[in-house]
């Protein structure tokens, strides 16, 4: 047994029970991913809120939590998808926090997990490498197509080479890196002498993107823009609006991957 606060969770299935439970459901679920840079004074007390909140409505996923804010890539039963969210939006922190639904709903997650981090992502950076609150702009699907024609501006992927290696956008900068901790700073190294060019940065949900945008500014680039929710959000948006799909190849999408 395992304890959240006051109350005793089992350690639960083993993980090839859990997935034949998973295949065995008679309900459908949505792959889910969220983030938000916000202030949590009590990272202990979130996580413990959030497990408890998210078992009772049989979510799966992995979530960190830091003094920084959330980062969650999760499956929700869409039986349980409105008590998810009205829930998630009655804790103030998260009010307002973006839900980006993945283009396939396949079992991506066989457990729940919430757990502590120093930062929601690991990037090495120290509070002096950049400012959060001053990010680079966020771009719709068809903004971020209108840019992309200028021949001056410089695409760069902030995924890992295997995920650029699946899928990009055409012409874009797919530094062979294999953590984003390793790809800042290179990026700025290979971009130093074009910090006035116009940069477009894009990742899966764009949680990645908020923290490189912000280390750019703090580098000296002077036009950072991003792409608004990720390639996640930029499929939903060309479908929606009927937009020319600039990305080639597949994205790569999270999966239940050992921590």
């Amino acid at each position: 047994m395992k304890r959240i606060g006051k109350k005793q969770i089992p350690y639960g299935l083993t993980r090839a029970e859990a997935i034949e439970k998973l295949h065995n459901e008679n309900f459908t679920r949505r792959t889910v991913s969220l983030y938000k840079y916000v202030m949590i004074e009590n990272p202990t007390e979130m996580r413990e809120q959030l497990f408890l909140m998210w078992e009772k409505l049989d979510c799966l996923g992995r979530i960190y939590i830091a003094h920084e804010g959330v980062n969650a890539q999760m499956s929700v039963p869409d039986n349980h998808w409105n008590q998810f969210v009205s829930e998630l939006y009655a804790i103030p922190e998260f009010t307002d926090v973006p839900l980006k639904i993945g283009v396939h709903h396949n079992i991506s997650f066989y457990k729940l997990q919430v757990k502590i981090r120093k930062q929601i992502v690991a990037d090495g950076l120290t509070m002096d490498d950049y400012n959060i609150e001053n990010v680079g702009k966020h771009l719709t699907a068809q903004e971020w197509n209108a840019a992309m024609e200028d021949d001056e501006t410089i695409v760069v992927d902030m995924r890992n080479h295997y995920e650029s290696e699946i899928g990009h956008f055409d012409g874009a900068i797919t530094p062979q890196v294999d953590t984003f901790r390793e790809e800042l700073p290179r990026v700025a190294q290979e971009l130093a002498d074009n910090k006035d060019k116009k940069l477009l940065l894009y990742c899966t949900g764009g949680i990645r993107c908020e923290k490189a945008s912000a280390y750019l500014k703090n580098a000296g680039f002077t036009d950072v823009n991003q792409l608004h929710g990720g390639i996640i959000d930029y499929k939903h948006q060309i479908e929606r609006e009927g937009l020319e799909n600039k990305f080639l190849g597949s994205n790569y999408v999270f999966d239940q991957r050992d921590p």
